[in-house]
């Protein structure tokens, strides 16, 4: 062994380290909330679970998610809380929330999720993803594009339902009502299954940026679920062990694209 070897090793395995982390980061967080159903027709069941967690979806990897802070479904002007009614699951590993939600008519049933804010050391921030799906049923679909006021969200231009897989998807970002340009949205596919295998690490987050008037297009390429996260940081920051830290704000929505159907 020369000498300085064990001093070496160390600078080696820091670096080791420091890589892994850095692909780690390069990797999207998502925000989940999905529904057993987005599509409730005549005949099917009325009851829609909703598995509310916190994840890299496309890699089948789980973080713990503590009750949220808020669950609520909008039909209409109307709101409704849900959070008394989630119960604790795991999903991939790691805590994670479900609810049952029945749907009693015609409707586009928008729900929502504000989770605790996640402490993320290794982006030395707070993480807060502001978390929506849409759920139609029986033939109503007025409403798809209801901006809920959030803090954070991206609005459908594209009807987030009833879409084939090679679809266009269209939405615009929204921070504090606002459109914001050139904002960077990830996009990830949720491998339930884990049968989806990306070619390379480049491929396990697709990423691109909404135009000068806050307007993301995607073209999915297979069916299954699509998230997308529009992330920004926020203005306010949060102390973490008596320092001010940032805190990133995501605007994320779950779309299903289903896949094409012949006789």
């Amino acid at each position: 062994m020369f000498r300085g070897s064990g001093k070496w090793i160390g600078v080696l395995l820091t670096a080791a380290l420091t890589l892994t982390v850095l692909q780690d980061d390069a990797h999207g967080h998502f925000g989940m909330v999905i529904p057993s159903d987005n599509m409730v027709m005549q005949g099917d069941p009325r009851e829609v679970v909703l598995t509310l967690s916190f994840s890299h979806p496309m890699e089948g990897m789980g973080m713990d998610l503590e009750r949220p802070a808020v669950f609520e479904v909008t039909v209409g002007d109307v709101k409704k809380d849900l959070r008394m009614g989630v119960k604790e699951i795991r999903v991939m590993g790691h805590k994670a929330w479900q609810a049952r939600y029945r749907i009693r008519r015609p409707g586009v049933y928008i729900f929502h999720m504000e989770p605790t804010p996640y402490w993320e050391p290794a982006e030395d921030c707070y993480i807060i993803h502001y978390t929506k799906t849409v759920v139609a049923a029986f033939g109503d679909e007025e409403g798809w594009d209801r901006e809920l006021g959030l803090k954070t969200e991206i609005v459908p231009l594209t009807r987030p339902f009833g879409l084939y897989s090679g679809n266009v998807f269209q939405g615009i970002v929204k921070l504090g009502g606002q459109p914001v340009p050139f904002a960077r949205v990830e996009v990830e596919y949720y491998n339930r299954d884990g049968k989806a295998v990306a070619p390379t690490d480049y491929m396990i987050t697709q990423t691109l940026k909404a135009d000068q008037n806050g307007v993301f297009t995607y073209a999915v390429p297979r069916p299954g679920w699509w998230g997308f996260a529009a992330l920004n940081t926020s203005p306010e920051k949060r102390k973490h062990k008596g320092e001010e830290k940032d805190v990133e704000l995501g605007a994320v929505l779950w779309v299903k694209f289903e896949a094409w159907q012949e006789k």
